[in-house]
């Protein structure tokens, strides 16, 4: 396997970057409660190789599997003694340099942070070792204003952030329509209007933007505000799947600690199961979560569409991280990235083949180098 090669980003992406480092500063994260069951360690459990594993992820919808991991204590199970300790994230980049500087060990992310941190750091810091989440992005628009697709031609939509993963997507749907955007400014034939999610909903009642790419719950937030969608990302890829929440791991952590890791893959892959097994109990787990850790519940008429279109799965679906790289460069937001080795998938290869599943690929992507 080749080292991966430095990764130049434009001067406007590291700005974006860095801002929610910034706001950081003082601290990667916050702790999420820790007080009951979700990390509670059963009396007399043996440890693991590691006295706690620091895990980190965002309090979306698309992180259902560590909210519900976590919140119903199907994670810490597999940990015996080894007791896990949560932290949340609003923005990627932050999640990236809370993980190089060993403040969380594991982390729910998606792709284009985890590809930014893996490039960046010439492959040295990070290794995906799992997927999570599939879906749960859609282009919802004002239907007064926009009734086809071909009418989003000289609107303004907002997409969260230069340079994320939605971002990309929508830039990339442009330029398959042949229509002309820069993307720094977002001018052109379209205007892509940079909006934070928290405020996309008020930009949207005020009358500042016509539409919105944007992930689950925002898209739904808008759908109660009166928007309308009119397409599905997931439309848009083979199969109706693409990567929108990777596990990621300090390549350190891993080295050191592979029953560790292996313990919260296979409690990654159970919760998945029960998530699978029962959708409506685990929205209600899911959405206590949130209201622990964001301070407010959704509401039905929010969380209910927006859990519906997300898909939780084990498989990164390697290949569609590859074609968003792709989509990046061709934006001109990024030079072409060497992606190989981003992936060591042979620790949930393992647990997958015990639990009696198929084993997932990498796409050419990886390095499956035994941990144990």
């Amino acid at each position: 396997m080749s080292a991966a090669r430095p990764l130049t980003t434009l001067r406007t992406i590291a700005v974006v970057a860095a801002l929610p480092l910034l706001l950081s500063a003082c601290g990667y994260g916050s702790d999420a409660a820790d007080d009951d069951k979700r990390t509670e360690v059963a009396a007399g459990a043996e440890k693991l190789s590691a006295d706690e594993v620091k895990i980190g992820y965002f309090p979306n919808l698309t992180h259902a599997t560590a909210l519900v991991g976590v919140q119903e204590g199907l994670l810490q199970k597999e940990l015996g003694g080894t007791r896990i300790k949560p932290s949340t994230f609003n923005a990627g980049p932050s999640e990236i340099e809370a993980l190089n500087a060993g403040s969380i060990d594991i982390g729910w992310i998606g792709p284009s942070p985890a590809i930014n941190g893996y490039t960046k750091s010439d492959g040295k810091n990070l290794r995906i070792i799992s997927g999570s989440a599939s879906g749960g992005v859609k282009l919802v628009v004002n239907s007064d204003r926009i009734k086809s697709l071909d009418d989003v031609k000289g609107k303004k939509i907002a997409t969260p952030q230069l340079g994320n993963t939605q971002d990309v997507a929508f830039l990339n749907w442009i330029a398959e329509k042949g229509w002309k955007v820069d993307a720094q400014s977002g001018k052109g034939d379209v205007s892509v209007v940079r909006t934070d999610n928290k405020i996309t909903p008020d930009a949207y009642k005020s009358g500042s933007i016509d539409g919105a790419w944007v992930p689950e719950p925002t898209a739904s937030k808008l759908v109660a505000e009166g928007a309308e969608p009119l397409l599905d990302e997931a439309d848009l890829w083979p199969g109706k799947k693409f990567v929108i929440t990777n596990i990621i791991v300090r390549q350190e952590f891993l080295k050191e600690h592979p029953d560790v890791v292996e313990a919260v893959l296979r409690g990654s892959v159970r919760t998945n199961e029960w998530i699978n097994a029962n959708p409506d109990e685990a929205k209600a787990s899911a959405n206590a979560a949130l209201k622990a850790e964001a301070g407010k519940a959704l509401p039905a008429e929010i969380i209910d569409p927006a859990w519906k279109s997300i898909t939780f799965l084990d498989d990164p679906l390697a290949s569609t991280l590859d074609s968003q790289a792709e989509h990046a460069v061709k934006a001109g937001l990024l030079e072409k990235p060497d992606l190989e080795g981003i992936y060591d998938l042979a620790p949930l290869n393992k647990v997958l083949e015990a639990e009696g599943k198929d084993r997932v690929d990498d796409a050419g992507l990886g390095t499956e180098q035994p941990n144990n």
